[in-house]
């Protein structure tokens, strides 16, 4: 029971304090998750994201329930679920209940000119330390251009990206292993 709740809370803590959703939260998962309380390897983290990315739902989401169904199997990967999703509800529904009184508010609009760049160097500073790990030779090198250029360039979903380059590596990778030795 100890675990659920430190699951939870850890996760609320995740979900509270971070804004600009999924990816946003990377940088703070992995000081929280692997740094501060070892629950996954930078490795499994990085598996989880990849993961959790072509999954349905939210990156952020569906890695908490990873995460704690790994420590905990199923009840635990609901505690993290509901830790990572219940400060969103509470703060959504708050804003909701109250934002006709605020959204025409100088300083509410400025805060949020200001919010939007911090994010934008939060989700930056993630892909830069996903890159560092995973872009390890030009293989990865290449995927990684190639993908770059196409989500840019077409409107492809994310999902069919993150299959067809898992598919690449098991055909490319899979195929220098399984080649008979001499």
């Amino acid at each position: 029971m100890k675990m659920l709740l430190q699951l939870f809370l850890a996760f609320a803590k995740i979900g509270g304090f971070t804004f600009g959703g999924g990816l946003a939260m990377l940088p703070m998962m992995q000081r929280e998750i692997v740094e501060k309380r070892g629950w996954a390897t930078q490795d499994e983290l990085f598996d989880y994201y990849a993961i959790g990315q072509c999954t349905p739902g939210i990156i952020a989401v569906n890695t908490a329930t990873f995460i704690g169904c790994k420590k905990k199997g199923l009840p635990g990967g609901i505690a993290a679920t509901f830790g990572v999703v219940a400060p969103s509800v509470v703060i959504i529904t708050v804003i909701a209940a109250c934002i006709q009184s605020f959204q025409d508010v100088p300083a509410v609009q400025w805060a949020f000119d200001g919010i939007r760049p911090a994010v934008v160097a939060l989700v930056f500073n993630a892909v830069l330390q996903i890159g560092k790990k995973s872009l390890t030779d030009l293989f990865a090198v290449l995927i990684f251009l190639a993908v770059a250029v196409l989500a840019f360039f077409t409107n492809v979903s994310p999902a069919v990206f993150v299959l067809c380059a898992g598919v690449l590596g098991i055909l490319l990778k899979g195929g220098k292993r399984r080649a008979p030795s001499a």
